[in-house]
């Protein structure tokens, strides 16, 4: 752990690069999570990671949003890491694996003030081609089923007007609308789901990183080399993202609004957690894992490499070695 002056905005501002970076460079797959995290038993539209056959513009949807508010979110979740980690490890002992799994506990906790309200609109937007294509192609349905099935429904889980689905909008107007009917808690639909994911994602998460990028380390006194960092990121990113998928299955259908008109809506983690298991078994609550995985292993590798370049470091004049995770 490293002894220098600890600067938390320059631990923000590297934070933000990194996140920018990171999910630039995986949306596409992460777009694929969501719509076969949405998809229902019987209602089979996608087979698996790839959604791009017809020629859809994968990153126009959402991206914006993930590019806009993943600054401060990865911002929030590696700074706050470090904080945590900075005043756990100030009686010179180093941390032990619980005080690992605290501070990571501590970052979980802080990020979802962005996180929840970032996703909400994501989702949004990502699944907007499941239903147009459900719409299109409404395969491995009941006669009855496919009657309802041509009807597409946008609707709140409380109260709104029904709306054409397919109609098209941007972020900025669905965080209208959900402001305008249910006030700034709909932009925090699904924080309990949220939290419950992040929070067990950053205790595996962080320790497993640290540990792992410690055995990269040349002697104790030196940094471990970018590509062990980035190794280590994707291995404990991608470990952690299976390990919490089924909790990602339960918020991403939560904080679905477009449904149609067959399929269920939720009150609440437990009514969601039971309907699935029920209706779908266990297996649904692995939907989507592998292409989590695929997302998450890049992004915090590529994110943790960024975030060690010491960008923010040098911007604020106040270089020194950015392996303080380790």
């Amino acid at each position: 752990f490293s002894l220098l002056p600890f600067s938390l905005p320059a631990k923000l501002i590297n934070g933000g690069i990194a996140g920018i970076v990171g999910v630039t460079c995986v949306f596409p797959v992460d777009l694929a999570k969501t719509r076969l995290q949405n998809q229902r038993s019987g209602q089979q539209v996608y087979k698996n990671c790839d959604i791009n056959a017809n020629c859809e513009f994968v990153c126009s949807l959402g991206a914006a949003v993930n590019l806009t508010l993943v600054t401060p979110e990865k911002a929030i979740k590696l700074a706050a890491n470090d904080l945590f980690r900075h005043h756990l490890s100030k009686d010179g002992k180093g941390l032990t694996v619980f005080k690992e799994m605290l501070a990571g506990c501590g970052a979980g906790m802080c990020q979802v003030i962005v996180t929840t309200p970032m996703e909400m609109l994501k989702i949004q937007l990502q699944d907007a081609g499941r239903i147009a294509a459900q719409q299109q192609k409404p395969v491995m349905m009941s006669p009855t089923k496919l009657a309802v099935t041509n009807t597409v429904l946008s609707r709140s889980y409380n109260s709104g007007p029904v709306m054409p689905a397919t109609r098209a909008v941007s972020a900025t107007q669905i965080a209208k609308e959900l402001l305008q009917k249910q006030g700034i808690q709909g932009l925090y639909k699904g924080l309990g789901a949220t939290l419950m994911r992040d929070v067990p994602f950053s205790i595996v998460y962080f320790p497993l990183f640290a540990n792992l990028n410690r055995l990269g380390k040349p002697s104790p006194a030196e940094s471990s080399p970018f590509y062990w960092a980035f190794l280590s990121g994707c291995v404990a990113g991608s470990t952690a993202a299976v390990a919490v998928n089924p909790c990602d299955v339960v918020k991403t259908r939560l904080q679905s609004l477009n449904k149609v008109a067959s399929e269920e809506s939720y009150s609440g983690v437990m009514d969601c957690v039971s309907k699935i298991m029920r209706k779908e078994g266990l297996s649904a609550f692995l939907k989507g894992a592998g292409c989590r995985a695929l997302v998450i292993a890049p992004l915090f590798g590529i994110a943790q490499v960024m975030y060690f370049v010491g960008v923010g470091e040098y911007i604020l004049d106040n270089y020194s070695p950015s392996f303080l995770s380790v």
